[in-house]
């Protein structure tokens, strides 16, 4: 009897995972790291800006764990990739930064629980690194980006700067709306 090749996993990749509209204007990247106060609180704020901008403003998150100083980050991000394969990223996201202090990999199990997840290899996955590879892109690509400590921000590919603030980014959205309007009148006249 011949053996049955084994099937490739196919990765959900984090660049893939977004919430808000595939057809908003705006796309926010943020960098963080599961285990940072400071990240914890820039996704609140975060949370205040898609709920302003439903339908203009979109998130991606990319992994940046601070491993010198946040031993668990990196088991956290590959535990939210993980739980990103079923659909359960941002769930799984929101209870990470929630309990930042306690992500012990039994405990990053049972936060996928709650979060949703059904997979009876989640542990397994997060004991053999499963999703390792996909984190250490997101670091990879992060310092390509020059990101050097998190959170970081970027707008349409451009470093956001400004103050972690629904004030503050709320001003740079809406600069990237009002430019972006300019352009579809410009293309509308040339049209006419």
């Amino acid at each position: 009897m011949a053996m049955k090749p084994k099937e490739a996993l196919i990765i959900i990749e984090p660049k893939d995972i977004y919430v808000g509209k595939n057809t908003a204007p705006v796309t926010l990247m943020m960098f963080g790291d599961y285990e940072s106060d400071a990240c914890a609180a820039a996704n609140e704020v975060v949370k205040q800006v898609l709920e302003k901008y439903p339908d203009d403003v979109r998130l991606n998150f990319r992994h940046f764990p601070l491993t010198n100083i946040h031993q668990r980050a990196l088991k956290a991000g590959e535990a939210a990739i993980a739980a990103g394969q079923e659909g359960k990223f941002w769930p799984m996201h929101n209870l990470l930064f929630q309990n930042r202090h306690n992500l012990g990999t039994i405990t990053l199990k049972s936060y996928a629980r709650e979060a949703g997840v059904t997979s009876k290899v989640f542990l397994d996955d997060l004991m053999n690194s499963t999703f390792g590879w996909q984190v250490r892109g997101d670091i990879s690509y992060g310092q390509q980006k020059g990101v050097k400590e998190v959170p970081a921000f970027f707008l349409n590919d451009e470093r956001y700067t400004e103050p972690i603030t629904l004030a503050g980014f709320s001003k740079a959205i809406d600069a990237i709306l009002a430019l972006g309007n300019t352009k579809t009148k410009k293309a509308t006249k040339k049209r006419a």
